[in-house]
């Protein structure tokens, strides 16, 4: 099931995406819900073509879990040794957005990231030092993200919270899947250059596989739950495979998981 929020013009709600994906938007509808999605699905008998909503982030999440360094390639090329334990990090509420939203690129770096990332959807009743058993349970679905760094203010800092926390830094879309196998999804980042003639192909930029990673996703849900308590709707990116690099000013960016979507943000300076 593929869950989305999304604005219509009787304000905001949640509901099921019918139809195809793959043949294109223009075949799709979204199904009104009642309420919240971590309960019983009802619907409201209201539908609409995906094309004449705006789909929002799917969830508005208390925090942001990330993991950093899950792909031994990609801690190869920032130079690091993989860790022996899942690297934990956080990035702020205030860094989400949704599809189709813009990233903005701040004036205090000179280098601004992609990295595409499966994200974890957390749902009831969350997790508190979860076994992996409870961990599993505790996954309520997944959705694609762009963990959007500030590469040279990272190296500066040590730390990672101004690097990863500017506001649009964590676009997440386009919806929620559910009921899906984790274990070897395909993650690529794709990169339209800015200014790019008619019919230019992206580039692609990351190509990876969740079957890399090092720690999976339960075994990720289980550790930070060790941690912190995991809240319905938080949600834990984990990780992105190698091959990230620069977003500049008016480059579109997409971030593609198999059967799950296809999440896409424009690049400007802030404002």
């Amino acid at each position: 099931m593929r869950i989305a929020r999304f604005a219509h013009a009787g304000g905001m709600s949640f509901g099921v995406v019918e139809g195809e994906p793959e043949a294109g938007a223009e075949g799709l509808t979204v199904a009104q819900i009642e309420g919240h999605p971590f309960g019983e699905i009802r619907f409201t008998g209201e539908r609409w073509a995906l094309a004449d909503v705006r789909l929002l982030s799917p969830i508005l999440p208390s925090k942001v879990v990330a993991i950093g360094r899950n792909y031994a390639e990609h801690a190869a090329e920032m130079g690091s040794e993989v860790p022996a334990e899942p690297l934990m990090f956080l990035k702020p509420s205030t860094s989400v957005i949704g599809p189709d939203d813009v990233v903005r690129l701040p004036p205090q770096s000179k280098q601004v990231e992609h990295e595409a990332e499966l994200a974890v959807v957390i749902g009831p009743p969350g997790a508190r030092r979860a076994d992996k058993a409870a961990a599993a349970k505790a996954i309520f679905g997944y959705t694609c993200a762009n963990d959007v760094t500030a590469r040279d203010l990272q190296r500066s800092d040590v730390q990672f919270t101004r690097a990863k926390g500017f506001d649009s830094f964590c676009p997440l879309g386009p919806w929620i899947v559910t009921g899906i196998d984790a274990a070897d999804l395909e993650v690529r980042c794709e990169v339209l250059p800015a200014n790019a003639p008619a019919g230019t192909e992206a580039e692609v930029r990351q190509l990876g596989s969740t079957r890399d990673m090092i720690f999976d996703p339960v075994t990720l849900v289980s550790y930070v739950s060790h941690v912190m308590t995991l809240l319905p709707g938080d949600v834990l990116l984990t990780g992105t495979p190698a091959g990230v690099g620069p977003m500049v000013e008016g480059d579109t960016v997409s971030v593609r998981i198999a059967q799950v979507g296809t999440l896409t943000n424009r690049v400007l300076a802030l404002e």
